[in-house]
């Protein structure tokens, strides 16, 4: 998706967690988005280089260590994004949904319907995400792949 943000397309831009302001140039692809977008998208082929060196014989030269560590460290800010801990996620939009936690002044519709789309897909995605990256670096130890 950031990469065809970053090469021109509106794929779910309007979905992004963002306030009105910031949307708005998302939008009109200021130069700072452009370049956020393409360094996350050069963030997820790495973590696709990462992911398979884990688990492919041309990866065993790697080092173990720093794999499994990237991979522990993903797994868990993954998961906590999804459950809530960093505001958003299960927990965050649950609270906003109910009532509990107001939302911004002035933005309390755009606030619930984000947090509607983040709780139905962005919060299940990250824990997905979050699960198999632990399960890969679980497994690549208890296989005994993950000794250096």
């Amino acid at each position: 998706m950031k990469l065809a943000q970053a090469l021109g397309a509106e794929a779910l831009a309007d979905r992004d967690p963002l306030p009105p302001e910031l949307r708005e140039r998302l939008l009109a692809r200021d130069p700072l988005f452009v370049a956020s977008h393409w360094v996350l998208a050069a963030a997820a082929v790495v973590g696709v280089v990462v992911a398979l060196a884990t688990v492919r014989p041309w990866g065993a030269g790697a080092p173990r260590r720093l794999l499994l560590a990237i991979a522990w460290v993903l797994g868990i800010l993954m998961i906590a994004r999804a459950i809530g801990v960093l505001g958003f996620g299960f927990v965050g939009d649950t609270l906003l949904l109910a009532g509990v936690r107001p939302p911004p002044a002035g933005e309390a519709a755009l606030a619930r319907d984000l947090a509607r789309w983040d709780l139905l897909l962005w919060s299940p995605f990250f824990l997905l995400w979050g699960a198999c990256w632990t399960a890969t670096a679980a497994g690549a130890r208890v296989s005994g792949r993950g000794t250096p």
